[in-house]
């Protein structure tokens, strides 16, 4: 098959590659920087250099591609100390541009990276943009199929908290305890995103996408076994605590607010109660697997 994929050499984007270009397909690939031509090509997939704001680019590069696959990056709108970016807005903006783009290059299957979430439109704080964007791709004509993605937080978003791990042996969040939730590894994405490619399209669909089940202290326990600092502790502070200090760092207050927003539905479930409802089978990658991944990354520093 044909495919186009968005997300360039993203953490989710190398390893889908990897797996497509595997399985034979034509896989061509999205970026923005011109830098990454080589390492596109060194992979086996074709680059096409270009910007998801423009839409006559990405209307051209989706002509023909039996899938597509479009996610839409934070870092490519902007950084989180960008304090006048309205995020919301710019996710919407992009979302547009795709409806306009699959409309004009005749694409009918698409593959959409989205999140936990995105099934509200409240409670959830930034992720509400996912809910946004679904709302949008889903005013494509019927004979469109989108198969929605949505993966639960990032093993890999720990990297975040690598310097207050260093600074203050601790993860401080307004959040924490003994309640499991469902967290998932980049590579089981990209294997979902992949075995999905080859199946049957059939309307607008949603798929879950989680690796393992752990509580914060579990976290901090296998983290703290893995760099050999057992007495590592999964802090909690008040929302309204952690909101001024995030604020007085510089970081754009929409994100921030959002944060803690999505960290009380955290903690009460609510953000997983759709999860729950379409448990996927979990993947292969365990918080054991990404404690001594971090931990290699750790002892680098």
């Amino acid at each position: 098959m044909n495919i186009v994929l968005t997300g360039s050499l993203g953490n989710i984007g190398k390893p889908l590659i990897r797996l497509l270009v595997g399985k034979g397909h034509q896989v061509v690939v999205i970026s923005s920087n011109a830098e990454r031509i080589s390492a596109i090509k060194a992979l086996g997939a074709t680059p096409a250099i270009g910007t998801i704001k423009d839409v006559d680019f990405l209307a051209a590069t989706f002509s023909g591609a039996d899938v597509v696959y479009l996610m839409e990056a934070w870092e490519a709108i902007g950084g989180l100390f960008d304090k006048d970016i309205d995020f919301l807005s710019e996710f919407m903006k992009i979302a547009n541009n795709y409806v306009a783009a699959v409309e004009r290059s005749g694409v009918k299957n698409i593959i959409h990276l989205s999140s936990i979430g995105a099934h509200s439109s409240n409670g959830t704080g930034s992720l509400l943009v996912h809910h946004k964007v679904e709302n949008i791709l889903k005013t494509l004509p019927e004979n469109i199929n989108i198969k929605f993605i949505r993966p639960v937080g990032f093993f890999s978003n720990i990297y975040r908290w690598l310097p207050m791990i260093q600074s203050q042996n601790a993860i401080i969040q307004s959040y924490g305890g003994d309640r499991k939730e469902p967290w998932v590894s980049p590579l089981d994405i990209a294997q979902t995103i992949a075995d999905e490619t080859e199946k049957i399209f059939n309307g607008k669909t949603v798929q879950y996408v989680a690796s393992d089940e752990v509580s914060p202290n579990e976290i901090v326990q296998a983290l703290g076994k893995a760099i050999n600092q057992p007495e590592l502790q999964w802090k909690v502070v008040p929302a309204k605590q952690l909101l001024d200090q995030m604020i007085s760092a510089g970081i754009n207050e929409w994100i921030c607010k959002g944060l803690i927003e999505m960290q009380r539905a955290q903690q009460d479930g609510s953000l997983y109660e759709d999860f729950y409802q379409h448990k996927p089978e979990l993947g292969k990658v365990k918080l054991k697997d990404f404690a001594m991944e971090f931990a290699e990354t750790y002892n680098k520093k």
